[in-house]
């Protein structure tokens, strides 16, 4: 027998759950590259987004600061977050908090799509993997019970077949498990730079404040 096997052949001496784990590993790299495009697509970068507003602010020029993020909202992840900021800025601190908080949670959630998916598939593909060699061993073992003379070259062919469901599965485990991981670092930077920025900015603002038309018209109100 040869020593080296095509992943073809691999695959076809795993048995049928080899195809429930071919269906297992498509998902797992189409979620991976779909959530690496869209991450690096939306530019998570906040740090120097957050320094250009607060220079913007510190020059007086709020309103540009303010047309500046909205015209980036469509690429900047970080970019409509401090626009809720902004834009709500006149009705006070806690409103504008929550406004950029409310904005952060749901660009978060949209980043963390597909998360779970990638948790089950970690559990789940070993799982798989070690089913199929379970039932492979059981064949082995019923290929050994119904023959006459049983060697050493019937017993291994029959538990090397059964593990390479293991292998597979174990494989697609630790893809999805090193991809997940990475890909919450990179979320929760976001979520601690943003919230860093956010408590930077509002300061900026509320020194701004005073001069808001939203206050000018509560003291003609009053």
């Amino acid at each position: 027998m040869e020593s080296k096997w095509s992943l073809i052949e691999l695959f076809n001496l795993g048995g049928p759950f080899m195809w429930i784990l071919l269906v297992f590993s498509i998902a797992t790299l189409t979620i991976i590259i779909e959530r690496c495009i869209y991450i690096g697509w939306h530019d998570c970068k906040v740090t120097p987004l957050s320094n250009k507003v607060k220079q913007l602010l510190r020059e007086g020029k709020k309103d540009e600061a303010e047309k500046m993020l909205s015209e980036l909202s469509h690429k900047k992840t970080a970019a409509t977050i401090l626009y809720a900021l902004l834009s709500n800025a006149r009705f006070g601190e806690a409103r504008m908090e929550n406004a950029a908080e409310c904005e952060a949670q749901e660009r978060i959630r949209r980043m963390e799509n597909g998360f779970n998916y990638l948790t089950a598939l970690s559990s789940i593909a070993p799982l798989t993997g070690f089913l199929g060699t379970v039932s492979g061993m059981i064949g082995a073992f019923k290929s050994i019970a119904a023959a006459t003379d049983v060697n050493a070259q019937l017993v291994a062919n029959g538990i090397y077949e059964a593990l390479i469901t293991t292998v597979f599965g174990l494989i697609i485990a630790i893809a999805a498990l090193v991809a997940y991981n990475l890909l919450v670092q990179r979320v929760d930077t976001f979520a601690a730079e943003t919230s860093k920025c956010i408590n930077d900015l509002i300061p900026e603002l509320l020194e701004d404040k005073p001069a808001d038309d939203f206050d000018n018209r509560l003291e003609r109100r009053a």
